[in-house]
């Protein structure tokens, strides 16, 4: 039995122990902070356990459908309510048949586009780029006009990268438009042979959750990998990797007190920046690549309200994007209590909306008191639901320092470098959300993925 250490208690990390202790290994899992689980949280809000991180997964994706079907999980799906977007002083119902914001039918954008910008966005125009990679903003820009990109595909990729259509790369972002555009074919038309295969599966749940939030999936995984022997320590800062006796040397802690934590095999599931610290030395082109690639801030604001007192417009709707070019604070708003049944039925004399802020570049925007935040978001989501809201009951302000990678222009070549370089070192591997998908599916593939590679190196070893 190898004896492996993962560095990175996240969801990727976490996946990657499930894997690897199912294979027989002996493993130990090293998190950083005071708990695993990552951008999966829960919080206290008005006393009540509520999600102040991710909050659901890509139902049609298999990775978490499958690791949530083996840990046994109970499993519940979002409200089929409508979304809308903010747009010019109001709120416009989302347009069906979208691929991330291209238009299958711009001529069904009236109103929330302008006339011109309808008829420009209908007299679609050929692309022509340089290189195997562009803007993905810029591409559907040259297509279907700015508008398109302003008001439609920059707050739904804000919503999953927290970033910037034109500085994110369409062939890591949507590979399938950067393939349409080199093949000359229509980005309208790839829109709606989307839309007809979304309609081929409609009645079939998009995302899911589990009953309580996602932010309780960590404390069950790893109450699961406690019964496969899997030690889970917190607080554990690796400063250093090498290669010692029996394979790797870890080294915990400070200067002071250093503790060394000796493996077979070590899998990297952290972040770009702290993976390319610690690979410096053992894959220096890897650590360059990995270095090079960006993050996103972003906070998340948690209100609770009185339900009895909760105006029309916080319901009947899973909630809203906000397009920068509108000029709000928040990017976002999520009316939790309407979108998830589970959490209305457990708390119905509360009503719990939330309101995403930052985007990449953007640090300026949350440097700010906690309170300011929280006054900010509340100031731009009464301007939007056009009405007085009670006073909430409390308020929680949830800070993701660094929290989403950037795919910018090149980010798959970068990939492929420091994957090269990674594999010229036997027994390590890395995983996570810097790789092939920020999205909590993408993450437990990553994860998976990268601890079967290990073992398929355990087994020739």
């Amino acid at each position: 039995m190898a004896s492996v250490v993962v560095v990175g208690g996240g969801v990727a990390g976490l996946a990657a122990a499930w894997e690897l202790s199912g294979a027989g290994h002996e493993v130990t899992v090293l998190e950083a902070t005071d708990r695993v689980g990552g951008k999966l949280r829960s919080a206290a809000v008005a006393d009540r356990s509520i999600d102040v991180g991710a909050e659901s997964v890509l139902w049609r994706r298999p990775e978490a459908r499958t690791l949530l079907g083996e840990l046994g999980a109970d499993v519940t799906h979002p409200a089929r309510v409508p979304a809308a977007i903010w747009s010019r002083g109001a709120l416009h119902p989302m347009p069906s048949g979208t691929l991330m914001g291209i238009p299958a039918h711009p001529e069904a954008l009236e109103g929330l586009l302008t006339t011109g910008e309808v008829a420009r966005a209908t007299a679609e125009q050929p692309v022509e780029v340089d290189g195997d990679d562009a803007p993905l903003g810029e591409v559907v820009a040259a297509a279907l006009g700015e508008a398109v990109v302003d008001r439609l595909v920059e707050p739904l990729l804000g919503g999953v990268y927290a970033g910037h259509a034109r500085l994110l790369s369409a062939r890591a972002v949507l590979p399938v438009v950067n393939d349409a555009v080199r093949q000359g074919n229509s980005l309208i038309a790839l829109a709606q042979g989307a839309a007809a295969a979304a309609a081929s599966g409609r009645g079939e749940p998009v995302f899911a959750t589990v009953p309580g939030g996602l932010g309780t999936l960590p404390g069950l995984l790893a109450e699961r990998l406690a019964e496969r022997g899997v030690r889970l320590r917190t607080g554990a800062v690796v400063r250093h990797l090498e290669r010692g006796p029996r394979g790797w040397r870890l080294t915990l802690g400070d200067t002071r007190s250093p503790e060394p934590v000796e493996a077979d095999a070590v899998l990297l599931a952290t972040p770009a920046a702290p993976t390319a610290r610690l690979l410096a030395d053992l894959a220096p082109d890897a650590a360059d690549a990995l270095g090079q690639i960006e993050y996103a801030s972003m906070v998340l604001v948690t209100y609770a309200f009185p339900s009895h007192a909760v105006p029309a417009g916080l319901t009947g709707r899973s909630g809203f994007l906000v397009p920068p070019v509108e000029g709000a604070d928040i990017k976002a708003s999520t009316f939790s209590s309407s979108k998830w049944p589970w959490l209305a039925e457990q708390h119905p004399d509360l009503a719990f909306v939330r309101v995403s802020l930052g985007r990449h570049r953007e640090a300026a925007t949350l440097q700010r008191p906690d309170a300011d935040l929280a006054a900010a978001g509340l100031a731009d989501l009464q301007r939007i639901v056009g009405q007085r809201l009670p006073e909430p009951v409390d308020t929680h302000v949830q800070r993701w320092g660094g929290g989403l990678p950037q795919y910018a222009v090149g980010h798959l070549d970068r990939i492929a470098v420091a994957r090269s370089a990674i594999g010229q070192v036997p027994g390590l591997e890395t995983a996570g959300a810097a790789y092939d998908g920020v999205g909590i599916p993408a993450c437990i593939g990553s994860g998976r993925a990268a601890a079967t590679r290990l073992g398929t190196h355990l087994r020739g070893a």
